[in-house]
């Protein structure tokens, strides 16, 4: 499959960088990173070689997983074992982690998923382990700019169970899984980048 025939992610072009830059940092002691909803596979290949010290594993519901591996084959690297297939309202692979992260997944997911991806999570993350989540929310009630008023329209046009999630009951859900946050970083184009940490001693 040549370039010209790859599936294509525009947003992951634009939103690249000042992710990276937070990975870089956050990212900086962990061994191996589970990415849930790798989508296209394009953030993957561009973090991985970036990020040389961590095993970063995506992963995708089955139907999405050539998309994956299409990139994976285009732009190979060590740290970038083949993708799993992982669906969030099944079981999850028996994997082990001390970093999830994921990228414009919470707000196509239905409330029930969304709670399902914080308590699996917290079955995959070892303790202390950061849970990083990227993407458009809602702080107190609002949202961060008119362009995520309108694109939580547009999502629930497409599906009523689709939406722009609020901070506040991520947190609580987190909570409830053994979490809490650590940082809110706000990036370009209205969007958050959240971080979770695993508590050593769930009880």
């Amino acid at each position: 499959m040549s370039s010209t025939e790859l599936p294509d992610a525009p947003s992951c072009g634009r939103n690249r960088e000042p992710i990276l830059q937070q990975l870089t940092r956050l990212l900086a002691s962990s061994r191996k990173v589970l990415e849930v909803g790798s989508g296209t596979g394009q953030h993957a290949v561009y973090f991985a070689p970036q990020l040389p010290h961590l095993e970063w594993q995506t992963s995708e519901r089955s139907q999405q997983l050539e998309a994956v591996k299409s990139w994976l084959a285009e732009i190979p690297n060590s740290n970038l074992p083949q993708p799993l297939a992982l669906d969030v309202g099944d079981s999850w692979p028996e994997i082990s982690a001390d970093a999830i992260f994921t990228a414009n997944t919470l707000h196509i997911m239905s409330a029930e998923l969304v709670q399902k991806f914080f308590l699996h999570s917290a079955d995959v993350l070892e303790p202390e382990g950061l849970l990083i989540v990227y993407g458009p929310v809602k702080i107190a009630g609002e949202f961060i700019g008119p362009t995520n008023a309108d694109f939580d329209i547009q999502l629930k046009e497409h599906d009523p169970k689709r939406g722009i999630r609020d901070l506040e009951w991520l947190d609580q859900l987190a909570e409830s899984a053994g979490f809490s946050r650590a940082e809110l970083n706000y990036l370009p184009a209205n969007n958050q980048l959240m971080v979770w940490r695993k508590s050593d001693n769930k009880e």
